[in-house]
């Protein structure tokens, strides 16, 4: 079972509220999808760290529902 971008933003913003989420299927098949984060909850934290908040916000579903997401993550300028 194939995942939307609305989850997504979804999941994503309810572990970052102030977060700006942009979320895009690459494939068009629900399945695979590109996000950019970028959230104050990422200044001063290492790359890996902001991939990690990201993915743990997503609760378990890559590799699930979610099969790929490729991931930007970065703090406000």
């Amino acid at each position: 079972m194939a995942m939307n971008a609305a989850e997504i933003e979804a999941l994503i913003k309810s572990a970052l509220p102030d977060a700006q989420v942009t979320i895009e299927d690459l494939a068009g098949d629900g399945d695979h999808y590109a996000a950019k984060v970028v959230s104050s909850a990422f200044k001063g934290i290492s790359r890996v760290k902001q991939h990690q908040i990201v993915y743990a916000a997503l609760q378990g579903r890559m590799g699930g529902a979610l099969h790929a997401l490729a991931l930007q993550t970065s703090a406000p300028d």
